[in-house]
């Protein structure tokens, strides 16, 4: 079989990944898709604009800079942060956008599709071809967020709406816990110069590990379950002052969409209100929960380094979306999961690398300018696809959120 071209290839891609999210919102109405259930959330209608406006003014814009859009209004109403571009309608605003509609939305991904397509015909310059993969991996991202925040916006309604009849995998029991031996010594971190990454997993460059060791997997529902009745959610001494304040603040007492019943718990899923299971690892907790259940445990959270010195010497493999679950699931025997199912905090902050630098141009906004504040989690989760992943990304949440499909796994010193 004849090997693709790389532009070949690229735009192959290109039109997988444009399919794959219309097929992520196909069963949407357009009232679900309009939606925002809050502020950190986006309607489903917004992330297929967006992921189009990406590629009309980052790619297309490029590719010819006397070009105007067609589509008035644009330009700003679907702008997430980019300040060099210039104005954005206002993140918290975007489910008031009744118009455009949804088919107006998709008719606009369709236009700038075309306009691609002949691009690709013609050939693309090396340069634009990188900001046509960076645009790939965009829509991914926003592919596993447009899940995340329609589960949020479906676990508001009390009617408790399905968004997939997902499989679920038979309950079991969750294998032994036990410690790796992490090594230490100085280690590569971070991706090297050739293939895709994201500007702010590089440089690579030289760290030194202490001795520690990593857990063979992730921390289960039925392990944080023993946390909450032993009065976790009430001990202030287990939290950092700035976690104990939110659960205060917030009410928490067990992770979000979990739903404490008379006979035991239910979770919310995308798949509907089911039954927890025991074995999977527990998801959405925020950074100060897995921080106050490791202290709880004796251990702590893995550094990023910690976790990428592992996980390089494993392969990418686990629950993903294309595996349709769309929820952690319950691991196989000797199964690591360091890849799906959850993303696991990590205690490093997300600050730059030692001789980082962010891309040129318009898209050098894209990850540096948010390096404050924020936790850095790996591995992927349920809801992310496979291609996207590797041992090297950097993803990253403030602590108190827990949206996403957010889980931990423990360390200990060596």
């Amino acid at each position: 079989m004849l090997k693709q071209s790389p532009v070949a290839d690229l735009a192959t891609r290109f039109r997988a990944t444009r399919a794959a999210s219309l097929a992520l919102a196909a069963t949407l109405s357009a009232e679900d898709a309009c939606a925002q259930s809050m502020p950190d959330t986006s309607p489903a209608k917004w992330h297929l604009a967006h992921t189009a406006w990406f590629f009309e003014t980052v790619v297309i814009e490029a590719l010819q800079p006397d070009y105007r859009s067609p589509f008035d209004g644009y330009r700003v109403l679907f702008n997430s942060y980019y300040q060099g571009i210039g104005h954005q309608h206002a993140r918290p605003s975007r489910g008031l956008l009744t118009r455009p509609s949804l088919n107006d939305v998709i008719a606009y991904r369709h236009a700038i599709d075309a306009r691609l397509a002949a691009h690709f015909e013609a050939g693309v310059p090396p340069a634009i071809g990188a900001l046509i993969e960076l645009g790939i991996q965009h829509e991914q991202q926003h592919q596993e967020l447009l899940l995340m925040d329609i589960k949020h916006l479906f676990a508001q309604n009390p009617l408790l709406p399905v968004y997939a009849s997902t499989p679920q995998r038979p309950a079991t029991t969750a294998a032994p816990l036990r410690w790796y031996d992490g090594g230490g010594g100085l280690v590569d971190i971070g991706a090297g110069p050739d293939g895709f990454a994201f500007d702010n997993e590089r440089p690579r460059h030289r760290f030194h590990l202490a001795p520690f060791r990593l857990a063979s997997r992730p921390v289960t529902n039925a392990e944080f379950a023993d946390f909450i009745a032993d009065g976790g959610y009430r001990n202030p001494l287990l939290w950092l002052a700035d976690g104990w304040a939110t659960v205060q603040r917030e009410g928490w007492a067990h992770p979000a969409y979990w739903r404490p019943t008379a006979d035991g718990s239910d979770e919310f899923t995308l798949g509907g209100q089911r039954t927890l299971q025991a074995a999977a690892p527990v998801c959405h907790v925020s950074y100060y929960e897995a921080e106050a259940y490791a202290r709880w445990a004796d251990a702590r959270l893995p550094t990023e380094h910690e976790w990428e010195h592992v996980a390089a010497a494993a392969p990418v493999e686990g629950n993903f979306v294309e595996r349709g679950l769309l929820h952690p699931a319950p691991g196989d025997a000797g199964q690591t999961q360091l890849f799906g199912d959850v993303w696991e905090w990590t205690a490093s902050a997300y600050v730059p690398y030692p001789g980082f630098r962010p891309l040129n141009g318009t898209v050098s906004e894209y990850n540096g300018k948010f390096m404050a504040n924020q936790m850095v989690l790996r591995g992927g989760c349920c809801v992310s696809p496979r291609s996207h992943l590797r041992a090297s990304y950097r993803n990253f949440y403030y602590p108190q959120q827990r949206w996403p499909f957010t889980g931990l796994r423990l360390a200990q010193d060596g």
